[in-house]
């Protein structure tokens, strides 16, 4: 498990950059700010990308790295 918590713990703040994202891209389109919704969907896509390579089970499964719990 100690492999993975700087994993854990990028994709967290990933999480949460998608989630400021997603707020901000929701706010332009209600009230047509286009800086803000353009912020926001930047964020929205650079915080799913980070989700997605810190949580990539393909990648460590070549690293040889794989978690070993036993």
């Amino acid at each position: 498990m100690r492999l993975n918590e700087p994993r854990m713990l990028v994709a967290s703040i990933s999480v949460f950059v998608w989630l400021t994202g997603d707020y901000f891209t929701m706010h332009g389109l209600l009230y047509d700010v286009k800086p803000e919704f353009r912020y926001g969907m930047s964020a929205l896509g650079f915080g799913i990308v980070i989700f997605v390579i810190a949580l990539n089970p393909l990648a460590q499964r070549s690293s040889g790295k794989r978690d070993r719990s036993t």
